[in-house]
């Protein structure tokens, strides 16, 4: 029996081999990530498997060489190269593995185990072609498990390195030398501690006695223990590190997930209206400077509501889905589709001119004409396209979404189906802006409730005070007293005016309350509902409220509703009308003549008054057909029983005409402005107090 010895020299000259041929291997290895042919990187990674096949059987030799073995050894060429194949196999399958693009944990083990079994495969396959004369070689398992083990947890630890830094540019070769050592460690630990599990002994002995002297075991053992559970620990906390890397990336690539889908129109996946916040600010940041110009197009389809009317929401949903997948496909570079809300669709390209803009209008257009089979139907539908161009029509994305909305109105006017580009007439855009600001003021006005309630009052034929009219003017900070003219459109447009007109139905009541306290005879008080609110769900239970929070009286408050308003749906109008007078609620109808309303519908509504517009008032002399008109529709209204209230008498001779005429009462400048409490108070309180 004898024990292995070496020559010093030669086994550090195969520690530099080792390293210098797994520094020339990773450098074969890198550069399967140089961009190139699926052939040429095969043959890349066949190359690399084959030098590191070469590094651990080369190692292994020269190892071999620094052994001091018996006389007379040599080695079986067959089980040599068999050696060096399963080296090169090994090398190269674990290559594969760990040179994709992502390297999930299971990835990372199988190549070390694959690196791992192959040094060792080799190692061992070497060793059973060494021939010694009259020896045999025996193994302490533990050890050889222990050389195993080694093998396994160096790869491990070299592969997760190789993977971890392949893409850095900095101290490339100090990365490269790092991993080269890490893999020949590997090689050098896996070998001398196999060569440490062989004894040699004389086939000759008549019994194999024991090869470790019991001190020189433990020693060994816990040399080799530690080594062991070093590399192994290693090898976890790469693999730790590796699965934290990958829950890192899958965080990142759900946080990018989730904010792509905060910036997508759910129904048709287009870019929505954050996208485009997001994208127009950098988009203008980068062409602020710059010559060229910004298209948008703003699509609108045209009656799209009545598609949803007639075939269900449903189906119009569907139809913006294949409107979209209509419109994308013809996008190109530098071009983008984005649905801003409902039926509303914005087109934006970058660098345009105008007949490019107008081309792919008209594009459009037509696309959007074709026919869609939606559920076995066939829907037809046309756009209207409103063009602006940036910075021509705005400098913000604000100011180039109304510029392109009015553009688009205009395209609508102009009889559908068609684009107009903004017009950019001084008077034009600033009553844009002025508009859309007033819109923008308005909402504050409701919060901070920047609105006063004018009275106007009524007079008989007899010129007494039968009652007031409240009107509301908004008090603006910078523009001062405004009238609704200005306003009320806006508030409509944006459903503030249920607001707006709940505050002043409470104003007008307090009102009531206090003149019926302070026993001032300006009862009725008449307060204009407009369209919305008068279909709104919560009217009768507010007013109900208010009544009985103010305690008004039977009569002393009139809702005032426009001819077509009352019209718009008659036969609900007629329910709401039946329980606003069953509240003790008197019922007028507003600017009467200019609806579609006839007086068969008129006979129906439970109504007290009717108000004869301005417009017949406004020509009204002797002889006109102004006086021919009103004469039908006084004696008519009385006949049915109901008040008839001239507004905007001017004129003593209007005044005097319509007395003749039959009209119970009159209201207009002629005979009181509209005024603030305070001031009609005081004009007219001395009068009309109940003695």
């Amino acid at each position: 029996m004898s024990y292995m010895s070496y020559d010093s020299s030669l086994v550090i000259g195969s520690a530099c081999v080792a390293v210098f041929i797994c520094y020339v291997a990773i450098s074969l290895e890198q550069l399967i990530f140089v961009p190139r042919t699926p052939r040429g990187r095969k043959i890349i990674l066949c190359l690399s498997g084959m030098v590191f096949g070469f590094a651990i059987w080369a190692m292994h030799f020269v190892g071999m060489l620094a052994c001091h073995l018996p006389e007379g050894y040599f080695f079986d060429p067959t089980l040599t190269v068999i050696s060096y194949v399963i080296a090169a196999f090994a090398s190269t399958f674990a290559i594969w593995l760990t040179t994709r693009d992502t390297l999930p944990i299971t990835r990372l083990v199988l190549g070390a185990l694959l690196m791992g079994f192959g040094i060792s495969g080799m190692h061992y396959v070497g060793m059973l072609g060494l021939n010694l004369p009259n020896q045999q070689i025996h193994y302490n398992l533990i050890i050889v498990f222990f050389s195993v083990m080694i093998a396994i947890s160096g790869s491990g630890l070299s592969f997760w390195l190789a993977f971890k830094y392949k893409n850095t540019f900095n101290h490339k070769m100090l990365y490269k030398s790092a991993v080269s050592i890490m893999i020949a460690l590997s090689i050098v630990g896996m070998h001398y501690t196999g060569m440490s599990a062989a004894t040699i002994s004389s086939i000759d002995a008549g019994h194999f006695s024991e090869h470790i002297h019991e001190g020189q075991g433990i020693l060994l053992f816990t040399i080799l223990f530690v080594a062991s559970l070093v590399l192994v620990s290693a090898f976890c906390v790469a693999i730790l590190e590796r699965r934290l890397e990958e829950r890192s990336l899958q965080l990142i690539q759900a946080n990018k997930e989730l904010e792509y889908l905060v910036l997508q129109d759910n129904l048709t996946k287009l870019p929505n209206r954050l996208f485009l916040v997001q994208y127009t600010d950098s988009l203008f940041l980068e062409l602020k400077e710059s010559p060229h110009k910004i298209a948008f197009l703003y699509i609108d389809l045209d009656r799209f509501k009545s598609v949803n009317d007639a075939f269900g929401h449903h189906i119009g949903d569907e139809l913006l889905v294949k409107l979209a997948q209509r419109l994308y496909p013809l996008l190109e570079e530098g071009q983008k589709l984005i649905r801003i809300g409902g039926d509303e669709f914005l087109m934006i390209l970058e660098n345009a001119n105008r007949p490019q803009v107008e081309q792919l209008a008209e594009l459009f257009l037509n696309k959007i004409q074709d026919s869609f089979q939606i559920s076995g139907k066939e829907i037809n539908i046309s756009a209207s396209i409103g063009i602006v161009f940036f910075p021509d029509h705005g400098q913000n994305l604000q100011d180039l979404l109304i510029n392109a909305d009015s553009a688009m109105m205009q395209s609508k006017e102009q009889g559908r189906n068609t684009y107009s580009i903004y017009n950019n007439s001084l008077d034009q855009q600033h009553q844009s802006r002025s508009q859309s600001k007033l819109i923008n003021d308005l909402y504050k006005a409701v919060e901070e409730q920047q609105f006063i309630l004018f009275y106007q009052p009524k007079f008989t034929s007899e010129y007494k005070i039968c009652g007031v009219e409240a009107l509301i003017r908004w008090k603006h900070p910078t523009l001062g007293l405004l009238a609704p003219n200005m306003f009320i459109d806006g508030a409509e447009q944006t459903g503030l005016i249920i607001r707006m007109g709940y505050w002043a139905l409470e104003q007008a009541c307090q009102q009531i309350q206090a003149w019926e306290e302070k026993q001032f005879q300006f009862c009725p008080v008449a307060v204009n509902l407009s369209a919305v609110q008068f279909e709104h769900k919560h009217l009768i239970d507010t007013l109900e409220k208010l009544i009985q929070k103010y305690k008004i009286k039977r009569g002393h408050l009139i809702i005032e509703i426009t001819e077509s308003t009352a019209m718009h749906h008659i036969d609900s109008s007629i329910r709401t009308f039946e329980k606003l007078r069953n509240l003790g609620i008197r019922l007028a109808i507003d600017d009467f003549g200019t609806g579609h309303s006839s007086f068969l519908y008129l006979k129906d509504l439970p109504v007290d008054e009717l108000k004869i517009d301005r417009e017949f008032i406004r020509n009204l002399c002797e002889g006109s057909k102004e006086e021919i008109i009103l004469e039908s529709i006084i004696h008519l209204a009385i006949r049915l029983g109901l008040v008839v209230t001239a507004e905007g008498v001017e004129t003593e001779q209007q005044a005097e005409i319509l007395k003749r005429l039959g009209c119970q009462q009159l209201q207009g400048y002629l005979l009181g402005m509209p005024l603030p409490v305070e001031r009609f108070e005081a004009n007219y309180n001395i009068e009309h107090t109940i003695s």
